[in-house]
């Protein structure tokens, strides 16, 4: 199924999000790099962060259950995806981090609260609410970790493939190599992730159609593996700010068809005190697009809980 490059589309104007009623493209500018992301809602803030190969779209069917259950519902595209700037650097997660920092800061007064944000990461999502949340401890409610596994909390033991780790993460973090044998095969490379990431068909046709544009456009390849560069850097980089713990609830989330959830788990454990885990049903790594009602009723019963 080789896919040449999808038709270059302008990203969408300030504005409503077709099909998501009271949904909103929002842009901001960090240090001269635009960032796209989607809110709606009222209430506390809940920050939405996708992983790979997805785009903010990812959450699309979650976003509105969170938002009639009361939360202002915030789902950025990662530099690098979706419609947001693809830059040569700033792919360190603690500076992807503060990319989502800068948006929460553009928050409404009404959505942005004083007691901090409820953060959902999945994937290399997880990885940078574990950086925002380290370095920003007390402006972090409640964090949700899902999916991943933790540079520097059990990332490194699998991206060994002679140990039987993943052999992606090696391929991905060689830029040029991984961009150049990718280019022209877009949809070869990613169909057999999407597939595998919604057992339950979750991901609709057009859901991968609109992945696929994002990822087969000039730099969108390249921007994905960007966030993959620097593992071994942020493994380092987050060992070396101490053993303090988070202060925060956090919920460990795998789906049942998803990653295992133990060397996630494991790693958190280093890191929190107060940790829940559960196990999103009927679903795979896409698991809010699997199963975005369970995740729905899951999430805000966490966060109706009390903060630190």
């Amino acid at each position: 199924m080789t896919a040449h490059n999808s038709p270059v589309a302008a990203p969408p104007a300030e504005g409503p999000v077709s099909g998501m009623d009271g949904f909103f493209h929002r842009y901001s500018d960090v240090d001269g790099v635009r960032l796209h992301h989607v809110v709606g809602g009222e209430g506390p803030p809940v920050v939405l962060l996708h992983g790979w190969p997805y785009t903010w779209a990812v959450w699309r069917r979650l976003m509105p259950l969170l938002a009639a259950a009361g939360f202002t519902v915030v789902a950025p595209d990662l530099r690098g995806t979706g419609d947001s700037d693809k830059p040569d650097s700033g792919y360190a997660k603690s500076e992807v981090a503060e990319d989502l920092r800068r948006i929460v800061a553009g928050l409404a007064p009404a959505g942005s609260g004083d007691t901090g944000i409820n953060l959902v990461g999945m994937d290399v999502g997880a990885m940078v609410a574990h950086a925002y949340a380290t370095a920003h401890p007390r402006e972090v409610r409640r964090l949700v970790l899902s999916e991943s596994v933790l540079p520097g909390f059990g990332l490194e033991e699998l991206m060994n493939p002679a140990t039987g780790g993943y052999w992606h993460f090696g391929f991905h973090m060689q830029l040029d190599i991984a961009e150049l044998l990718t280019a022209g095969k877009e949809a070869d490379y990613l169909a057999p992730a999407w597939a595998i990431g919604s057992p339950a068909g979750g991901l609709t046709d057009a859901d991968r159609a609109e992945f696929l544009r994002h990822y087969s456009a000039p730099g969108g390849m390249r921007g994905g593996f960007q966030h993959y560069a620097t593992l071994l850097e942020d493994g380092r980089a987050i060992r070396a700010t101490g053993t303090t713990k988070l202060p925060m609830p956090v919920l460990v989330l795998n789906a049942v068809l998803g990653l295992p959830q133990a060397p996630l788990l494991e790693g958190v454990r280093q890191i929190a005190d107060d940790i829940q885990a559960d196990l999103v049903p009927d679903s795979g790594h896409a698991y809010a697009a699997d199963n975005p009602a369970w995740t729905a009723q899951r999430l805000t019963a966490f966060f109706a809980g009390p903060a630190a």
